[in-house]
């Protein structure tokens, strides 16, 4: 009974592959000594193909379904063991189940950042990384020119040299591209589709196919991102500077006038905050004038023109005098003479 159980382990009847994994991309069964049995069955699922190798010579390939091996179904198998009217026997033969299914979500990326010239900003150093997709093609292709003769081959088997070549491809893209540096993030789409094509020669070499590829990211050093903020942060104040210097003025005055000397330094920065305060509002003004006369062509009401001040009272003159002698910001000379201009300005004098 041990015996013809022996006997019988020796002829396979179902060849298949199980396959539980999943970055398995090729998987040679293991005969071990044993003989495919003259019609036995060839179990092929979904999303798989299998290829018969003879010594080393590609012959047929089955495509998903159940087959009854034959010299019917295995026209080139027998062509190459010399099968002229069928064979009766056992045989055996290499068989290779390939994982035709989309690899998805296989990361690339810049170890090193890359060279680019930029108008801009001249020479940059920037990284990179996305996203790609494959799957197997053409089977014989790719049992020939990367599985070899490996029992098992996975997705990290080839991984490494496609990212490499992805790099090297993608820095030629974006060297042909010419996109400024600043526009690169609307243009990933764009880099992507480049890539792709220059990507395609390589893998049609492997038997492979590029279905999906992506770009995620395309960053710039940190000190030429910090310049950039920076640079950005000035063009958001520069409407409204000439408001912030004046007050920046009004807030030292009060600091300025506790510390000895500080009048002088508090005189000065007047002068050049009221001074840029009036280009600031000089350019502000004309803005305006713009604005109410693009309203007047559009037939529309210009804004209303800011109302003149109020001119203040006798008393509130003297008060204010008397408030900057108080504080030792004026003289007693000047006290006097400023409170013989507020009299003759109020017809007192």
């Amino acid at each position: 009974m041990g015996l013809m159980d022996w006997g019988k382990a020796q002829f396979l009847d179902i060849v298949e592959w199980l396959d539980d994994s999943n970055d398995t991309m090729a998987w040679r069964f293991p005969f071990r000594g044993q003989e495919i049995q003259n019609g036995g069955k060839l179990v092929v699922r979904e999303s798989q193909e299998a290829v018969f190798v003879n010594e080393g010579q590609f012959a047929d390939a089955f495509t998903p379904g159940t087959h009854t091996l034959s010299t019917q179904n295995l026209p080139i198998l027998a062509t190459l063991k010399g099968w002229k009217y069928g064979f009766e026997s056992p045989f055996k033969s290499d068989v290779y189940f390939l994982n035709t299914k989309l690899f998805n979500d296989l990361g690339w990326g810049t170890p090193n950042p890359i060279m680019m010239r930029d108008a801009d900003f001249g020479m940059l150093r920037i990284r990179a990384f996305g996203i790609y997709s494959i799957r197997i093609k053409d089977s014989k292709s790719f049992l020939k020119n990367v599985v070899g003769t490996n029992g098992v081959f996975a997705v990290a088997d080839i991984q490494e040299q496609l990212r490499k070549s992805l790099i090297s491809k993608f820095t030629d893209a974006l060297g042909e591209a010419k996109i400024p540096a600043l526009d690169l993030a609307a243009k990933y789409d764009e880099i992507s589709d480049l890539l792709r094509q220059k990507m395609d020669p390589e893998f049609q070499t492997m038997g492979l196919e590029c279905s999906k590829l992506f770009i995620e990211n395309i960053s710039l050093p940190e000190e030429v991102e910090a310049m950039i903020d920076k640079r950005t942060s000035v063009g958001m104040m520069a409407p409204v500077m000439g408001a912030y210097t004046q007050m920046q003025v009004a807030d030292s005055i009060p600091l300025a006038a506790q510390n000895s000397g500080g009048m002088a330094g508090m005189g000065m920065g007047v002068g050049v905050g009221l001074g840029m305060g009036n280009m600031m509002g000089n350019q502000m003004g004309q803005a305006a004038a713009q604005m109410n006369q693009g309203f007047g062509q559009m037939g529309q009401t210009a804004p209303p023109a800011p109302a003149a001040p109020v001119a203040k009272s006798l008393k509130e003159d003297l008060t204010d005098l008397k408030d900057l002698f108080d504080s030792q910001l004026i003289s007693q000379v000047e006290f006097d003479t400023q409170r013989a201009n507020i009299m003759k300005k109020h017809g007192m004098a």
